[in-house]
């Protein structure tokens, strides 16, 4: 077992990282049994329902079964959710739970954000991407329809609980995804990191429990690091969103089902790398460090074809814009990366073009 704090004061929070970790959900309500909602999803469910609800069953537990995709992360789900929980009699110390992956996280996260001005919320991650990522540091959020994350707030988890046996009913290409948020953590924050996953590739690809285990400890050890130093993003954590300016201008374009969130990722930080070689802040030989390895994962580095205008208008809808100017993480070498804003559009736009 490996265990992580993120090391936030009074509001600090274990995150406990196992197989068979969700046999011990029950350590997270000791005494008297409780309101409990699980929001979870089909998929999810076949595998995690009954195991998670056979150590509840002391408290008074109900389910929200919503349907699986990003598209679903929306405002009427959550006012669907809202709905079950008034119509159920939910006070203000029930917990909320998320059993599933970021889609299921971030909107069960904002919907403890503001029931009754904030419940108990606890994170049980089951894909790679959410257990290295969006289950910890606190952003919750849904989507509009004209872009993504922009409902939200920031709201910590009491606990996350990663059972590392979750990800082996992940598909494939679930899986993959979760890597690429492990692979930023190497780029702009830890280069040795990197370096160990380029010498263990063979090991993710085949989902090795050991170098698993291993990978997800340093990515959350890494993030609490960052959150403890910039809870609201207002520093240092701006460098988690390395490729997803652009990453997330590919989700909207495709109308958040076509690409996941860890391939627009992917080919995002391909593409900011790209800019970085091209304006002289990386060099040619880290940024085909920086491809390869992604390449190698089975992720994509290469980007949909979409015209400039659109590229543009997406981005200049995304959280980080500034002033009205565009801002991306870049590297600036393998295990670091800073903030930019001043690139003409003229290279952001050639850059895209010769990463699509």
């Amino acid at each position: 077992m490996a265990k992580v704090t993120v090391k936030l004061a009074e509001r600090s929070y274990p995150i406990d990282i196992s197989p068979k970790a969700l046999r011990s959900a029950a350590n997270l309500f000791p005494g008297s049994p409780r309101q409990i909602l699980i929001v979870t999803n089909p998929t999810v469910a076949e595998h995690y329902l009954q195991p998670l609800l056979s150590v509840l069953h002391s408290h008074h537990v109900e389910v929200f079964n919503m349907q699986d995709g990003e598209e679903y992360k929306s405002l009427t789900t959550y006012a669907d959710i809202m709905q079950q929980l008034i119509s159920a009699g939910f006070n203000r110390d029930c917990a909320i739970i998320a059993l599933g992956g970021g889609v299921v996280g971030d909107l069960a996260g904002f919907v403890a954000s503001t029931y009754q001005r904030g419940v108990d919320f606890y994170q049980i991650p089951t894909t790679l991407l959410a257990q290295v990522d969006s289950s910890v540091g606190g952003k919750t959020a849904i989507n509009h329809p004209l872009g993504k994350n922009l409902i939200g707030a920031f709201y910590q988890p009491l606990a996350v609980l990663i059972d590392t046996d979750c990800l082996q009913t992940l598909s494939a290409r679930n899986y993959r995804s979760g890597l690429a948020e492990v692979v930023k953590y190497g780029v702009i924050y830890d280069a040795e990191f990197f370096h160990w996953l380029e010498d263990h590739v063979a090991e993710l690809r085949n989902r090795d429990t050991a170098a698993l285990t291993y990978a997800i400890e340093r990515s959350c050890a890494i993030k609490a690091e960052v959150v403890a130093a910039d809870e609201r993003e207002s520093g240092i954590r701006a460098l988690l969103n390395l490729g997803h300016t652009f990453g997330h201008a590919i989700e909207a374009a495709t109308h958040y089902g076509e690409w996941t969130h860890g391939e627009a990722v992917a080919a995002g930080t391909v593409i900011a790398s790209k800019l970085s070689e091209v304006t002289q802040k990386l060099s040619s030989s880290d940024f085909r460090r920086v491809a390869d390895l992604l390449n190698q994962l089975g992720l994509p580095i290469k980007a949909p074809q979409m015209p400039w205008q659109d590229w543009l208008s997406y981005m200049q809808r995304d959280k980080k814009v500034k002033d009205g100017r565009l801002h991306f993480v870049l590297p600036t070498a393998i295990g670091s990366a800073e903030v930019v804003s001043n690139i003409e559009h003229e290279t952001i736009a050639a850059v895209i073009t010769e990463c699509c």
